[in-house]
C-alpha cells in the first residue's frame, strides 16, 4: 500500500495532463472570442460617454460665451481661451485637456454640425467612416 502512494504522489499522468490541456484548450477557443467582443463594445461604450461629456462641456460653454466653438476653434476651445471668447472661464473639462478617443484618435468636432448644433465624432478602431463592430463610427447624433 505504501508503494502504491509513493507512486500517486510523484505526479500526474499524460493522459491526467492531456485532458486538462484539452479542456484549457476548449475554454480559450470558447472564452477567448467572447472577451475579445466584451473589450470592443466596452471602448465603443466608453467613446459614446466622452462624446457626451464633451457634449455638455460645450453646452457650458455656450451658456458662458453665447455659441458654441468654431470647426476652426475646436474642441481645444474647451481648455483653451481661443482669444475671441470675451466671457470665457474655462477649463470646460476636468483634466484640462481634450481626450482622445479609447482607440488613441483625436475626436472630429464640427460647429455648426449637420445634425445639430455641432457634431463629435469618431470613426472606431480602424480610422476610417462606416463599419460594423469595434470599427463603426461613434457620433453625438442618432444614426
Amino acid at each position: 500500500m505504501s508503494m502504491y502512494r509513493r507512486r500517486r504522489a510523484r505526479g500526474f499522468t499524460l493522459v491526467e495532463l492531456l485532458v486538462v490541456l484539452a479542456i484549457l484548450g476548449l475554454l480559450a477557443g470558447l472564452v477567448g472570442p467572447q472577451v475579445m467582443n466584451f473589450l470592443g463594445s466596452s471602448k465603443t461604450k466608453t467613446a459614446a460617454l466622452q462624446i457626451s461629456d464633451l457634449g455638455a462641456a460645450l453646452d457650458l460653454y455656450r451658456i458662458e460665451v453665447g455659441r458654441y466653438p468654431s470647426t476652426a476653434e475646436g474642441l481645444q476651445a474647451l481648455v483653451a481661451d481661443p482669444g475671441n471668447a470675451p466671457n470665457w472661464s474655462g477649463p470646460y473639462l476636468r483634466r484640462a485637456e481634450v481626450p482622445k478617443d479609447p482607440w488613441g484618435n483625436d475626436y472630429n468636432y464640427r460647429a455648426p454640425g449637420q445634425h445639430g448644433p455641432f457634431d463629435i465624432w469618431s470613426y472606431g478602431a480602424d480610422g476610417q467612416p462606416g463599419g460594423d463592430g469595434e470599427n463603426q463610427d461613434v457620433t453625438s447624433w442618432s444614426s
